[in-house]
Parts: C-alpha cells; structure tokens; sequence
C-alpha cells in the first residue's frame, strides 16, 4: 500500500519512522516533509493547504491511506476532503476538530455531556474577562480560543498575573478566550484512538511544557516527555477513558460530526478524580515520539482500520514493556524570537549510543543539517525503568553538536523521584 503523511515535524517524523516499518507499506510519501523524514520516505512537494493538489497527487499514485499529523490541516477540512474523494484518511473531520480548534466548543460540549473539567468562563472582550477573574477569585487559567501550538495558554496565580495576560490576550482589540479555574494535581496525557464509534487506548505520557529546569520559565510546546505516565495509572486510565473519552465520543456521534482519528486528552489528576484540561486532535509532539518509540504493532494496518471504521474488529494496539524518554534539543531563545541556521552534527554518533533522533525543526543547506525552527530535534531512549530511560536520552544528547541549541537536562524528573521514593519507603 502506498501511504501519504501530511506534516514536516518531530511527530512527522516518529510516524514516518513507525510507517516505514509496516508489512503492509509499499512506499510512503511525505509532504512538506522534514531531512529526517527523508530518511522514510519519498517527499513529495505538496502543500498541504492545497486540498486540490494533495487529491491529485492520491489519485496519481494511488494512495491507500493519507495520515495527516498536525492540526492546521485538520481544522482546515483536508480529511474531509479526502474522504469526498474516496481517500481513507486518518485524522477527523473539520467540524470534529473542533475539539482543538475551539477551546470554547470543548467546554461548552463538556457543559452538555456531563464530563469532568474545570469550571469556565467563554469571553469576548477585556471586561468580560476581568469579570469571569473576579469569579474565579484571581487565580484563572487564561487560554486564547484558537490554535495556539501549545502556547496559549497563562496559568496565573496571581491577581497581577492573570490582568496582565488578561492585557496581553485583549492589547489588539476583541478577542475570544476561555477563563477557567485552577486545576489542582498533576498533568498526564491519554491518548485514544477511535472510528467514531469504537475506541481502544493507545498509551499514556507526561510531557514537560515549561522552558526551563524545575518546571519553570514560559510554556512551550514541549520540551519533552515519557511513556508511560506512571501517575495515570490502570484504574484512572480506565475512569478517564469512561467519565472523559466516551462520552465526547458519543456526544460528537450525536450531533453528527463523529470524530475519527485520535483524540488526545489532557488530564490533570486531581483528589476527584481525572478531569480534562483539553484535547488536541492529534498526537502530540512530542509525546508521539515516545509513543511510536513503544508501540509494536504495523501502524499502516492500524490507522488504515480507524479510517475504515473497522476499529472493532482490530487486535488492540501492543506496546513495549520499556519505558521511552524524550529530550527536545531546541534553538536558543525559544520560546520567544530563536535563533535559526545552527550548524547541527553528530546525529549518527547519537544514534551509535542507542537514542533515535527525530527531526522537527531542521533543513539541509550545503550538505548539512541546520535548525529551522523552535524544536529542533528530539533524541529519545528507552529503558527498563525511568532513570535507565533517562540516561539513555541524555547519552544521545551528549553526542550531539548543537552549539546555538539547548534542552532541559531534567525530563522525567518528577517520576525519577516517585521511584526513589517507592525505593526509600521500601527499604524503611
């Protein structure tokens, strides 16, 4: 079979490198692609905008499967287009994708559906905005209503913080934005895949947003991840999936926009239980890359049997018993104004020691990698437990000459410190 793969970055590039491995595959394409991604396969010059052109090109080399990875495209319609044509496509539909593309949709579905989440404000304008704050007591949660790549997002603790988000989201005119209250406990992400009808998880993960060491700095949209997340465990897994996934899943079925693809659930792990912070509509980046790192299975077959509604009749996925680590390599700067065109060598020596390196935001100029973009590389290892997976990753970063990059040096610290605290509790 002949498979298309819609994207350019780091998540691009961990399917591309699980599809290429599929019995089933013939020959895989990929557009825009990435020079990682041209490792996998063919890159063809497509632009993903252009709906037209990428049907063509499906019909001319007779695509079985189109596997769109990021957003944009989806929340522009391109599955739905695909479809009409008669292309089985993995990703849903651009009333489906709402969940994504409309913070404000998600809640009010959550509204409707009974589904755990945090209580919400939908506004409009900067009054409105300090209102809903007055409500909520100072302490809010401010999210841009939109696409926001993962950084959108002011989790403010205080008066002052959140007015001054407040000012920065309002400082162009009228705007739309969800103000919600503060979530206590610990973040994790569940990923499920589902035709619209049946749904079977596909592996959890504990992404590191903040910038910095510790946690701390401005968000981004990830500075890397683990898998499993040890805190999601089998039994919240489970009340998530039934209290959380389900009901969106039939909610969305019912009003005639099922959704088809995966939906990835936020969750903050609070003393009630799990609740959604939100969803995207797509793996994450980059917690697809320890997902793809642990997964088994022939993802082509897999993904062919979402597009197909045949879901149900599917093996579950088969993950690895390993735990993958993460760590993002990005370029100085980031997530504000960074710096493009670093030389970037020593991928191979990385890759000698074990880690996979996944390309994002990279080019080739003269022969040479060189940074492109915010997330420039994501160098992952695998381990029989955190700390062993952890090394793994770090070993690869070392290898890695990247003078104008940086990467958090702690990824999967707060699981690192559940273990040697189950170790010490032990032994006492």
């Amino acid at each position: 079979m002949n498979v298309l793969l819609i994207g350019s970055g780091g998540r691009e590039h961990a399917l591309a490198w699980r599809l290429a491995q599929s019995p089933a595959l013939h020959t895989l394409y990929a557009a825009p692609g990435n020079p990682g991604i041209a490792r996998h396969a063919t890159i063809a010059a497509l632009d993903p905008s252009n709906h037209r052109m990428i049907v063509d090109f499906c019909r001319r080399e007779t695509i079985g499967l189109v596997v769109i990875g990021p957003e944009q495209p989806l929340v522009e319609g391109l599955a739905d287009t695909l479809r009409a044509a008669g292309v089985p496509v993995f990703g849903p539909g651009k009333a489906a994708a709402q969940l994504e593309g409309s913070k404000g949709f998600t809640k009010d579905l959550c509204a409707r559906a009974n589904i755990p989440t945090a209580a919400y404000f939908r506004v409009t304008s900067k009054d409105g905005a300090l209102a809903a704050l007055d409500d909520l007591g100072g302490r809010a949660v401010i999210k841009a209503d939109g696409l926001a790549a993962g950084k959108g997002v002011t989790v403010a603790l205080t008066r002052a913080e959140a007015e001054a988000a407040i000012d920065a989201l309002f400082a162009d005119g009228p705007a739309e934005a969800v103000i919600e209250e503060v979530l206590e406990g610990e973040e994790a992400s569940l990923f499920v895949l589902t035709d619209g009808n049946a749904a079977v998880a596909f592996g959890s993960a504990q992404d590191h947003k903040r910038v910095g060491d510790g946690d701390t700095g401005p968000n981004t949209g990830g500075m890397g991840a683990y898998s499993p997340a040890d805190v999601l465990t089998p039994v919240l897994e489970q009340q998530a999936i039934d209290t959380i996934v389900r009901p969106t899943i039939a909610a969305m079925a019912a009003a005639g926009t099922p959704f088809s693809g995966v939906l990835y659930a936020g969750l903050m792990l609070t003393a009630d239980g799990p609740k959604l912070i939100e969803y995207n509509v797509r793996f994450g980046d980059p917690e697809c890359q320890v997902l793809m790192t642990r997964f088994t299975g022939d993802l082509v077959a897999l993904l062919l049997a979402v597009a197909e509604g045949r879901l149900a009749d599917t093996a579950a996925p088969v993950f690895s018993d390993a735990i993958a680590l993460t760590v993002v390599m990005a370029a100085r700067g980031y997530p504000g104004t960074h710096e493009t065109g670093g030389a970037i060598s020593g991928i191979e020596t990385a890759e000698s020691t074990g880690a996979v390196v996944f390309q994002a935001g990279t080019r080739e100029a003269d022969g040479a990698i060189v940074a492109s973009g915010g997330r420039v590389l994501a160098v992952t290892g695998t381990g029989g437990d955190i700390s062993s997976a952890q090394a793994a990753a770090y070993r690869g970063v070392v290898a890695i000459d990247f003078p104008t990059g940086f990467a958090r040096r702690d990824i999967g610290w707060r699981a690192i410190e559940r273990a040697a605290s189950v170790v010490a509790t032990g032994e006492n």
